[in-house]
């Protein structure tokens, strides 16, 4: 009988102190989070696809003459302009070729020069009844036979030229050129399989991808007429260091032919490259525009959350300043952002600092983030 006042006091205490605590968490101030606005834009959607840096041109030199090296007149690793001498063949035999090519034509012009006097007198002679209209004949046939002989030996004077002047070999194409492949006194070959030197035209260069053929048929489907904007056509390429180049290229071409064996098709990009930092073969990343999509939201990836199932969520302030939870739709990343086309609207405003501070139904002091820096 004495416990029962023990009990009802105890009792009393625990609800005086629920009661405190109640009021306590009632005065608790608003949980202050940080949060950014977004907004509806046009977003051009890009995928990041590998490649390699291809010479705009090349060109590999050879002789177009058998002989002996006698000079080299370039610096390996050295730019060169197109019509630069390179190197020179011995041109002695040749020079001795123009020269019998020369006195074949003196000799052929002599002989055409007799025909036309023997010509002449043979029609006046058959003006006057004196000789027979056949000796006029031979007579023509033969200054036709001189005046051929004269075309074949200037057409054979002009080939012991062009060879002479092909002992001179000179660049086709202005680029870089690189290591020479023959030395001073190497016995060079018309026609060898190996080249002498090879030329690379280093700006612009191209950039080959490969991508998918269904993207490709979706990029087709997504172009400018179906998504009512243009896409942007400038693509961005990242060096093998992971650093950003600092110009920006184009599509050129594409390769109508998907591999076999990969399902892939062939996209060339042209990039400028005026301090020649793209090298051929060298590996790099591009971001190719895959198509455009109109009223999407960039959210910041540290205010996007997946819920036990996996969903993309995102916490938002509501009225009041309730905090409220969306489910997200998200077509894709582009930098620090997520591309969303579903779950916010223009003007929501996302938390994106102190989420985990804050619940579903709890009363949060917002704040706007300050404009984050431009990343170059």
């Amino acid at each position: 009988m004495r416990l029962a006042p023990f009990s009802l006091v105890s009792f009393l205490l625990l609800a005086l102190m629920a009661s405190a605590a109640s009021a306590q968490q009632q005065e608790r101030p608003p949980t202050p989070v940080t949060v950014v606005t977004v907004q509806a834009q046009t977003v051009t959607v890009t995928s990041t696809l590998p490649g390699r840096v291809v010479a705009s041109g090349v060109a590999e030199v050879r002789p177009q003459v058998n002989g002996i090296i006698v000079d080299r007149l370039f610096e390996e690793g050295s730019a060169v302009k197109e019509g630069d001498v390179l190197y020179r063949i011995d041109p002695a035999t040749y020079k001795a070729q123009v020269v019998a090519a020369q006195a074949a034509v003196n000799q052929a012009q002599v002989s055409l020069d007799s025909a036309n006097r023997d010509l002449k007198r043979m029609e006046t002679l058959r003006k006057s009844n004196v000789t027979s209209e056949q000796a006029l004949d031979t007579s023509l046939t033969t200054r036709d036979t001189a005046d051929a002989g004269l075309q074949v030996a200037k057409a054979q004077l002009l080939s012991a030229n062009i060879d002479l002047d092909r002992t001179t070999i000179r660049a086709q194409i202005s680029g870089a050129i690189g290591l020479s492949l023959t030395t001073q006194g190497a016995l060079v070959i018309s026609g060898q399989t190996s080249p002498l030197a090879v030329i690379r035209k280093l700006d612009p260069v191209y950039v080959d991808v490969a991508q998918s053929a269904a993207d490709l048929i979706r990029w087709k489907r997504k172009g400018p007429k179906a998504a009512g904007a243009n896409i942007d056509t400038k693509v961005e390429l990242t060096l093998a260091d992971r650093t950003a180049y600092d110009q920006t290229g184009e599509l050129t071409a594409a390769e109508p032919h998907v591999d076999e064996l990969t399902g892939v098709v062939t996209l060339r990009l042209t990039f400028p490259n005026p301090d020649e930092m793209l090298l051929p073969g060298m590996y790099v990343q591009v971001e190719m525009p895959q198509g455009v999509i109109n009223d999407a939201v960039l959210v910041p990836q540290e205010g996007v959350s997946r819920d036990r199932r996996g969903n993309p969520t995102a916490m938002v302030i509501g009225a009041d300043n309730i905090v409220e939870q969306r489910t997200l739709t998200i077509v894709s990343d582009r930098g620090s952002d997520w591309i969303v086309t579903e779950g916010l609207a223009a003007g929501d405003k996302v938390i994106v600092e102190g989420l985990q501070k804050i619940a579903v139904g709890a009363p949060v002091a917002p704040e706007e983030r300050a404009e984050q820096p431009a990343k170059n």
